[in-house]
């Protein structure tokens, strides 16, 4: 169980009371610098954003799924060929989505 401010909540119930949000949130952003579980802001503004940021979409998919195309486990950046790229496949993400559900 975690503790707050308040009574403890147990791991179980924290899950369906974060459920409306993206599971990207699990991490923080490295775009606008916002706290894991946080919303990602305009950094300008200081305006919540309603959807993470790309990057951090990203970041969330490399670090929950393995690439069904390239073949790489959580954490390893996708490649092209032997070159390594600065997003994940398209077929990761899907790979993370269905991780998440």
């Amino acid at each position: 169980m975690t503790r707050h401010s308040g009574a403890p909540m147990p791991d179980s119930i924290r899950h369906f009371v974060r459920a409306g949000q993206h599971p990207a949130r699990s991490v923080p952003c490295p775009h606008c610098g916002a706290a894991a579980h946080k919303p990602c802001v305009v950094p300008s503004r200081g305006v919540d954003l309603a959807q993470p940021h790309p990057q951090r979409i990203s970041d969330w998919a490399r670090a929950t799924a393995c690439c069904p195309q390239c073949q790489v486990e959580p954490t390893i950046a996708c490649h092209d060929e032997g070159r390594a790229r600065t997003t994940v496949h398209a077929r990761r993400y899907q790979e993370a989505e269905e991780v998440a559900a």
